[in-house]
């Protein structure tokens, strides 16, 4: 982005710091950036300021007199949560520096700083947010269905020429597409808006158990009906009636829908006397339902009275220039029912996140963004933030994928499966493992991403290597092999946490004098 476009769209860059060398020094080099700047030497001016202006980026130093930045971040937060807050800190103010991260700051500048690398930083807060501002103005009263691929405008266009229509729906795609969604929309639109939207999985019910869920049941129908139950056709009255999965309903029941569907009229379960549905039929499913009539598990009849409109739902590899509208979308929702501030991916991160395969579409990047909400170290999110499970699987990376690794949460705990004998399946409302999981026999879940395939564990590479020092004769190899085990494991945690020590040694699990200790010992700059 230019200077002069920055100039002109732009609001001033605050700098809040008692110490005037600092405000010089930033306001000199903002201004050779063509960059606007006002300063401000304590808190109070700058919440005085607040009510009636606000600035692009603020970035102010944590130790002042009348007023902690800490305090300030946090006010920023209240009032405009999507204002990039850059810290500066002294060295010594590290555990300040952790605790403004946790505050939602952009990022952390240590002093004394250089003044290049204090500008790149200023502007990757810029170039942040301006992206933030246009992401605002684009998702606000977004529509209940986001989408700007071709195949998605498809799906608008059928709902708009629908709009007005009571006739049955069939709508398909993979799992984790939008299909109730679509469904829902369908009934928001159409002239039965005002009556109730009722929704049933029938994959989800028990097979004994789904015709008193369809239908209800009278007192007294079977053991247990202690009252008269009203079904979820009764309770759809005058509204929409959603069918997911319906390729797994029962094919007796099958039977009782197909009834309803020709002429209106069904019992409830025990009952005698016929009772009128005035339900519009929405159904959905993710299997290819002329094949399951050929092989007599659906009935065909019932299939072209609920195929009568059909909407397809394109994957999410379909659509890729869908997927930073909803991964931005989805980082907003996360965070706001979590009550945290929004996290944001950097523009590599969300060039990549586009080449992934997504088998679990939509359903699975949400479950992505709900995890980075929550793992991911740092405001802005990197690709090396990502679940280690997606890094190397992008089309861009050039590499194979190994068989896929199948992830799925259970009790608070995250187990992984081989599923090599499985083929491609069907469905991923999965997590991704975060750290390598046991394997749990005859767990059934669906392929998540694929990782590279490793031919040896990092513990046979290590004992490879001692077998070859020892066998050299070489000295001290005990003390040789444990120094670079800890200098690895140092680097990659002050790699995941940006070289901030004290969260890097919390992290490990160790104390901020071992790992200052440590780093001298082994030579860290």
């Amino acid at each position: 982005m230019t200077p002069s476009r920055q100039a002109t769209h732009m609001k001033p860059i605050w700098i809040v710091d008692d110490d005037q060398s600092i405000r010089w020094v930033l306001e000199k080099a903002l201004a050779r950036e063509s960059l606007l700047s006002r300063s401000f030497t304590n808190v109070r001016d700058v919440l005085a300021a607040l009510e009636e202006d606000e600035p692009q980026v603020l970035i102010s130093d944590i130790r002042m007199p009348g007023g902690s930045g800490l305090d300030l971040l946090q006010a920023l937060k209240a009032r405009h949560p999507g204002l990039p807050v850059i810290v500066m800190t002294a060295y010594s103010d590290l555990d300040s520096a952790v605790a403004a991260f946790q505050g939602g700051a952009f990022e952390y500048l240590a002093k004394p700083f250089d003044v290049d690398k204090a500008v790149e930083l200023i502007r990757r807060a810029l170039e942040e947010s301006l992206r933030e501002e246009e992401m605002d103005d684009r998702l606000v009263d977004a529509p209940e269905i986001l989408g700007q691929a071709p195949a998605m405008q498809d799906v608008f266009r059928a709902i708009g020429r629908l709009s007005q229509s009571n006739v049955t729906v069939m709508i398909t795609g993979e799992s984790g597409t939008g299909k109730e969604l679509v469904a829902r929309a369908l009934h928001k639109h159409s002239p039965r808006a005002n009556g109730p939207f009722i929704a049933l999985n029938t994959a989800a019910i028990p097979k004994d158990l789904l015709e008193s869920e369809l239908f209800g049941h009278e007192r007294g129908a079977f053991t247990g009906a202690q009252t008269m139950r009203r079904g979820r056709f009764e309770q759809a009255e005058g509204g929409t009636l959603f069918l997911d999965e319906i390729g797994d309903m029962p094919f007796d029941l099958q039977t009782r829908l197909l009834r309803v569907l020709s002429d209106g009229n069904f019992y409830r379960v025990g009952g005698h006397n016929p009772l009128r549905a005035n339900v519009r039929v929405i159904a959905a499913t993710h299997q290819n339902l002329e094949t399951r009539v050929k092989d007599g598990l659906f009935r065909e009849d019932l299939f072209h009275r609920l195929n009568v409109i059909r909407l397809r739902l394109p994957p999410l590899r379909e659509r890729p220039e869908d997927i930073t509208l909803l991964a931005r979308h989805f980082l907003q929702k996360s965070a706001k029912e979590l009550g945290v501030e929004p996290k944001r991916m950097s523009d590599e991160a969300l060039a990549y996140v586009s080449t992934l395969p997504f088998p679990g579409n939509v359903r699975q990047l949400e479950n992505l963004c709900n995890w980075l909400t929550v793992m991911a170290p740092a405001q802005t999110i990197e690709v090396k933030d990502l679940p280690r499970e997606m890094i190397g699987t992008g089309q861009g990376e050039g590499q194979p994928l190994a068989r896929p690794v199948v992830a799925e949460l259970r009790g608070g705990e995250y187990d992984a499966l081989d599923t090599s004998d499985y083929g491609q399946a069907g469905d991923s409302d999965t997590m991704v493992a975060t750290r390598p999981p046991a394997v749990m026999p005859g767990q059934t879940a669906a392929p998540v991403f694929a990782a590279p395939a490793l031919a040896q564990s990092w513990e046979n590479l290590l004992a490879g290597e001692a077998r070859t020092m020892l066998e050299a004769g070489q000295p001290e190899v005990m003390d040789l092999l444990t120094r670079r085990f800890e200098k690895a494991v140092l680097e990659a945690a002050l790699g995941v946490t940006r070289g901030r020590r004290v969260e890097a040694a919390t992290r490990l699990g160790i104390g901020r004098n071992t790992i200052t200790r440590k780093l001298q010992e082994l030579g860290f700059d």
